[in-house]
């Protein structure tokens, strides 16, 4: 499928579920990052970086329609995003992506993007 949608490049809503369910499957037992996912059940915080990600990366416009401008570093400012929670976030989301199983320049495109929010978030040594 040619298209210049990246979003429906990689496979649409489908690749980006699988995304996010590989990589909370990581998280719920990540010692570092569970306790920053304040809500007993994931499914929310699931769905809320589902819908950033595919607007991000050209789908549905479902986050800023429920949730407003992303602001991510204010989002994420009452929690301590250490060196090693970004670490540990990185190699969950690895695993995430390497799940994918995207042609090489869909993954490194997805990563280099993903890393570099990672490193942006960190704001406590």
């Amino acid at each position: 499928m040619e298209t210049d949608n990246f979003y429906e490049a990689i496979g649409g809503h489908p690749t980006f579920v699988k995304l996010i369910d590989v990589f909370y499957d990581g998280v719920a037992h990540d010692e570092v990052l569970r306790p920053m996912y304040p809500e007993e059940d994931l499914e929310p915080a699931k769905e809320r970086f589902l819908m950033f990600l595919e607007q991000y990366w050209g789908g549905p416009k479902t986050y800023s329609e429920t949730r407003g401008h992303p602001r991510l570093r204010m989002r994420h400012g009452p929690f301590q995003v250490t060196p090693l929670a970004r670490d540990q976030w990185l190699l969950h989301m690895r695993t995430a992506v390497d799940s994918l199983e995207l042609p090489p320049l869909y993954e490194a495109t997805l990563w280099d993007y993903l890393d570099r929010a990672a490193h942006s978030l960190v704001n406590s040594a």
